[in-house]
């Protein structure tokens, strides 16, 4: 169950409403960084943990507190949008927010909500949860948290040096300062599980003889003959969990060129596809398909 007192966690003004900038923030609410995103990613993440229950406590606090996120960025799409033209006409006066239409406004914050929020990205896409993970492994969890908060953080400080509203800044800082605890947060619960070297590899429960171990810690070098691999901390010397050594290895083909067998007759493929096989028992199963090349 889920409890609001109708107030917002930061101060959301507007000094100068900013339809564009409206459109701006829809990518903090709806997109692929944004606060739909990781709200939803937390729950599902909670919603299905298995173990100690102090890492679902703590999944579950931080995915009710992006919803205030959603909401205090609601509020200010909403306040953006105050004295935004409802219609064409309105466009060509010489108002600074009228010119907005044509500059780039949000049609669907005029057509689809009256000048209010969508669940939607800056280029009116709905969210789509495809980018919601929650594997049911704590580590790689956490480990995709991580990278959540921070592809966030990069969009709110791009949207802080888009703006020049006092108040826009003011919440944003907010948010900013929000995402560097968020970062934290996951990597000590890393930390709490062992460490991400006792972490590694996700999961950790597998074990490892039962890998192909001669590539468990090879960099497979894919440029052309003659051009030199990428040399780093990924190419030589101990791995991060410690377990094996990095090497650097040639990319070449360990298999074979795919031989499919022939297409069906009945499985809509063209007559010179099918072949010699088409019409031939012998090149029919008992099952109907086709005899393999």
């Amino acid at each position: 169950m889920f409890y609001t007192d109708k107030k917002l966690q930061f101060p959301v003004r507007v000094e100068t409403p900013s339809p564009i900038f409206a459109r701006a923030l829809q990518q903090a609410i709806g997109g692929v960084e944004g606060e739909i995103r990781v709200a939803l990613q937390y729950f599902f993440q909670a919603w299905g943990a298995r173990g100690p229950s102090k890492y679902r406590d703590l999944l579950l606090n931080t995915a009710t507190e992006e919803l205030a996120h959603i909401e205090m960025l609601a509020t200010a799409v909403a306040l953006n949008l105050e004295g935004a033209p409802l219609s064409l006409q309105e466009d060509i006066s010489a108002d600074t927010i009228g010119g907005s239409v044509l500059n780039g406004m949000n049609f669907r914050h005029i057509l689809s909500t009256g000048l209010a929020a969508l669940p939607e990205n800056s280029n009116g896409v709905p969210f789509n949860a495809s980018h919601v993970y929650a594997s049911g492994n704590l580590a790689a969890d956490m480990i995709a948290n991580v990278t959540a908060e921070s592809s966030g953080r990069v969009l709110a400080t791009r949207l802080y040096n888009m703006t020049d509203d006092p108040g826009m800044k003011e919440m944003l800082s907010f948010l900013i300062a929000r995402d560097t605890m968020h970062q934290q947060q996951w990597l000590a619960a890393i930390e709490d599980l062992g460490g991400l070297a006792a972490s590694l590899p996700v999961p950790n429960s597998f074990p490892q003889e039962q890998e192909l171990r001669d590539v468990s810690y090879a960099f497979v070098n894919c440029f052309v003959d003659g051009v030199p691999p990428p040399e780093g901390r990924w190419s030589s010397g101990k791995s991060i969990d410690g377990n094996g050594e990095f090497t650097t290895v040639a990319g070449e083909p360990m298999g074979e060129e795919p031989m499919l067998g022939s297409p069906r007759v009945d499985s809509g493929a063209q007559s010179e596809q099918i072949g010699s096989t088409r019409g031939s028992s012998r090149a029919r199963g008992a099952d109907g398909n086709g005899a393999r090349g």
